[in-house]
């Protein structure tokens, strides 16, 4: 299996939210400038995200985007699942037709392999990788940017 680019930019704004909302909304500009993601790329990931119901949007003038749930109730999985990543190490796309019209031989193992990736994923929420020190160290480190302005909370000073 293998996590395309789309899949880690979801993710790594997703988690841009997540530190940076503190009961506003984030531009998705912001976050394009601070990871260094295309905005136009951001755009259409957070079309996708909005309508699986992982984040929220306010237009106009101080508008932008925030967490529609909190942060401890959206895993890895589901922003990956949402921008249509799939999760899946076989080569038949778990049709079981890998070879030919048949399951080849190590399909089993391909397949426990997927289930295991995404249950880790699972296992991990925006929340957990937010509480992270090297997370907090990276936000810090972004904060210090001449040409950006990051509110970082007091909590992690």
């Amino acid at each position: 299996m293998k996590l395309t680019t789309k899949g880690r930019y979801a993710v790594t704004a997703m988690l841009d939210l997540a530190v940076h909302q503190q009961d506003q909304t984030v531009a998705l500009a912001d976050i394009a400038s601070r990871q260094g993601i295309s905005l136009s790329y951001l755009e259409q990931l957070f079309a996708k995200l909005r309508r699986k119901g992982l984040v929220a949007s306010v237009r106009g003038p101080g508008g932008g985007y925030s967490l529609a749930v909190p942060a401890s109730g959206i895993s890895v999985a589901q922003i990956v699942v949402a921008i249509n990543e799939n999760i899946d190490a076989t080569r038949c796309g778990g049709e079981e037709n890998c070879q030919g019209e048949e399951r080849c031989l190590t399909h089993h193992l391909w397949t426990e392999l997927s289930h295991r990736i995404y249950e880790f994923l699972d296992g991990i929420t925006l929340a957990d990788l937010v509480s992270q020190p090297g997370v907090q160290e990276v936000v810090l480190r972004q904060a210090r940017r001449p040409s950006i302005a990051v509110d970082v909370p007091n909590t992690w000073v």
